[in-house]
């Protein structure tokens, strides 16, 4: 028997003892002050006996709090308590819960106006510029700074909410929406919202802002502000047949709806999977359906993460390791199975090896599967490393298992076995081990302890490597030593995109014999022209790399531009290492703070340290 879960490090709720069940929230969302007031209902479970409940909090101004172990609430003494990087403890003085009560808190606060988890932009920060906007993103540690709760995957809880904004403006939540009324003055418009499955603290989002929405099929459609509404509709029209795709492989889809909404740029996450309602960065609108594979991995989500969820954000592989390799089991059913071995491929060289190797160093802690993050925020650890690494495991144990539809039917055996519960890597192993006993010999062959708790690179995976040779014979072309430079385009032209990224980053890899180039590669390839953001980002980080001085400029204008932090955080590490660039690059960095959104300030400034 898998041992019980230790305990979560990121949170001071007393979990063990009490959990919630439920949460009421009522929101009033003040863009004047940038918070959200208001009061939280949440229905409690006592498991063992306490008499008091703690609760994570950040920066809340608590105005009272009360309890009802009877239907009559009263108010009861509370403290607050600094926990470090991890915010503040409310610990509420109860009277004795013994095992099995259900008592309700009912607290009432409000949000401080730089809450960690908000970002509120005014009407000039948003595309269209027409009203002010709200977002929010609670992953990993966040929630906490909007509403007093136990912010931690170990407890799954259902809400419901009524949130008040801005008459003319719309509110979105990870839920499923129960209409709108007008306020009693008028000049404000009620949302009601419920999401009857148990989820996570992680998975609370809102949205409020000047948005279209446009069907996409009959359980999904696309929100954006009006200007970028036919481009959406467009771009992720796509999102049904992937749903699909996904049901067939890892069985129903059972949070009724599935929409998304595109964002302001300056999101720092490529999508979030919030439930019923995906956050989208607008850097995916290229126009030709080529960064789909975001809404493939959010779509996954649905199951592996939001369904059954990792204990803790240690171990954050069985989030997203699970949902990388389901992600490209839904592109090899949709284009082919050379095309998820390209791009299983295309994420260890690519991706794994430069972050060992370039962002943490191969012993550095943040590289294993199974992390100890102690009293540290998650967000430090947050890199590509249980995607990719995650993936890469998965990939070996059904190489080794040899019997793939064997192994997909274990992925739906086990999503089924752990929905609506939390995960350890252990329990995952224990099920793995018990679902191919006839394998134990080939299992016991895999080096685990190397895989899960080892820093550094594991072992690369056998891929078929037929896609790939073709990007590497030509990047080749731009890098072996006394070779021509290529002058015609086409063949590059002709590739997927995915496949283009892998030339320019071969071309990385062997960028200390690339020599000066650039010019030609740039104007053969139209790189300065590329709408892709994943092409354009992987031109300027090789322009910046070999120190290419026409490239500062279009750096510093897409830094500014776009928020994501996987572009913005390497180009901005690039610049200020660069000492024709650095003064340039902080200067604008501290000048374009106050339009930034605190996860990526807080990333960034880390690079200046």
């Amino acid at each position: 028997m898998a041992p019980p879960h230790p305990r979560d490090p990121s949170t001071a709720s007393n979990y063990e003892q009490v959990s919630v069940s439920h949460y009421t929230v009522k929101w009033n969302v003040d863009f004047d002050k940038k918070c959200i007031a208001g009061d939280v209902q949440l229905v409690l479970d006592v498991k063992q006996e306490t008499s008091e409940v703690i609760l994570d909090t950040r920066e809340l101004t608590i105005r009272s709090v009360s309890c009802a172990s009877n239907g009559e609430f009263k108010e009861v003494q509370y403290a607050m308590k600094d926990n470090g990087a991890l915010g503040q403890k409310l610990i509420v003085s109860t009277a004795l819960l013994k095992a099995g009560d259900k008592p309700v808190l009912t607290v009432k606060y409000e949000s401080s106006n730089n809450a960690a988890a908000l970002q509120f932009l005014t009407a000039e920060q948003t595309t269209d510029k027409v009203a002010p906007y709200l977002f929010s993103q609670c992953q990993a540690i966040n929630a906490r700074s909007i509403v007093p709760c136990m912010d931690t995957p170990s407890v799954k809880s259902t809400y419901e909410a009524e949130v008040c904004v801005p008459v003319g403006l719309t509110c979105l939540m990870s839920a499923i929406g129960q209409g709108s009324k007008s306020s009693e003055c008028g000049k404000q418009t009620i949302f009601s919202f419920k999401q009857p499955v148990s989820i996570p603290s992680y998975l609370l989002a809102i949205v409020v802002g000047h948005l279209e929405r446009k069907e996409i099929s009959d359980r999904c459609a696309v929100w954006s502000e009006p200007s970028q509404a036919e481009a959406a509709l467009y771009e992720f029209g796509e999102t049904e047949k992937i749903l699909k795709v996904a049901e067939d492989l890892v069985g129903p889809y059972v949070w009724g709806r599935y929409d998304l909404v595109v964002l302001p740029a300056t999101f720092p996450f490529g999508g979030m999977e919030n439930p019923c309602l995906t956050f989208i960065t607008p850097t995916l609108l290229a126009g030709d359906r080529s960064l789909v594979n975001v809404i493939a991995h959010e779509i996954t989500h649905s199951w592996t993460g939001n369904l059954v969820t990792n204990f803790s954000w240690e171990h954050f592989w069985l989030n997203e390791g699970f949902t990388v390799f389901i992600e490209r089991k839904i592109h090899g059913r949709m284009y082919g199975e050379l095309e998820r071995q390209f791009e299983s491929e295309s994420g260890y060289d690519e991706s794994l090896v430069r972050t060992v190797n370039d962002v943490f160093g191969p012993d550095h802690e943040y590289t294993k599967l199974v992390q100890n993050l102690g009293s540290a925020d998650p967000d430090e650890a947050f890199s590509s490393i249980p995607y990719e690494k995650g993936s890469a495991l998965l990939f070996t144990v059904e190489q080794k298992i040899g019997d793939n539809a064997r192994f997909e039917q274990f992925l739906k055996n086990y999503i089924q076995k752990y929905a609506y519960k939390t995960v350890s890597t252990e329990e995952w192993k224990e099920y793995l081990y018990d679902t191919f006993s006839d394998k134990k010999v080939i299992l016991d062959n895999i080096n685990w302890d190397l895989w899960l708790h080892k820093a550094g690179l594991p072992p690369k995976p056998e891929y078929d490597s037929t896609l790939m040779r073709a990007c590497k014979d030509l990047a080749n072309k731009w890098t072996a030593e006394g070779s021509e430079a290529p002058t015609d385009g086409e063949v590059f032209e002709k590739m997927s995109n995915s496949q283009k990224l892998a030339v320019i980053d071969a071309i990385r890899v062997n960028k200390g014999i690339f020599g000066d180039r650039m010019p030609s590669l740039t104007a053969t390839y139209k790189l300065d022209q590329a709408k892709n953001a994943e092409l354009k980002f992987s031109w300027l980080m090789l322009g910046l790399e070999t120190k290419w001085t026409p490239i500062i400029d279009a750096s510093l204008a897409f830094a500014l531009a776009v928020g994501r932090m996987k572009y913005c955080k390497p180009i901005y590490k690039s610049l200020f290492g660069w000492s024709a660039t650095r003064e340039r690059a902080v200067s604008q960095f501290k000048a374009n703070i106050p339009n930034m959104h605190p996860i990526t300030v807080k990333a960034i400034q880390s690079l200046l340290k």
